[in-house]
């Protein structure tokens, strides 16, 4: 990926020498027209297409804000909510992911997330256990998780 950025700047930069004009709109027509061909090359290149993982992190962003404002809708229900009805509890999290940035992003995000808190990981890096405000189905929690975060995660980094 980064042999693709690079790649793509120097396209960017020859577009601006060949077109003889020094500014900030020829380099980005310039850095579309590199894009465009790295992705006609992208064959004879051996990573994927980085725009792959670019449209990934987009995509991880935009779902982490809509499950924020999601779960800060709910706490507000329940907060506010005439009898105070919750299940709290403390559940495990198996988990797909393998490297140490892949945990901790993911702990994170589900600690950031208002109504659930990472607690710990386990020594063999395999389960994560997690706290949540309310938690009526373990089962449902764990498929929300795994499908929503683990799964985009995976996309990012792999």
């Amino acid at each position: 990926m980064p042999y693709q950025i690079v790649l793509n700047i120097i396209i960017a930069v020859m577009w601006m020498f060949l077109s003889e004009t020094y500014n900030f709109t020829t380099f980005v027509v310039g850095y579309l027209i590199g894009i465009l061909m790295l992705f006609m090359l992208q064959r004879f290149i051996p990573d994927t297409f980085y725009m792959k993982r670019v449209f990934s992190v987009i995509k991880l962003i935009l779902l982490f804000v809509r499950e924020l404002l999601l779960s800060n809708i709910e706490i507000v229900k329940l907060a506010y909510k005439p009898k105070f009805n919750i299940q709290p509890g403390i559940f495990i999290l198996p988990i797909e992911l393998k490297s140490n940035w892949e945990i901790t992003l993911l702990a994170n995000l589900i600690s950031l997330t208002p109504g659930t808190l990472s607690l710990d990981v386990s020594e063999d890096y395999s389960k994560i256990y997690i706290h949540a405000m309310d938690i009526p189905d373990v089962e449902e929690s764990i498929n929300d998780i795994k499908d929503i975060f683990e799964k985009t995660i995976m996309e990012v980094t792999r």
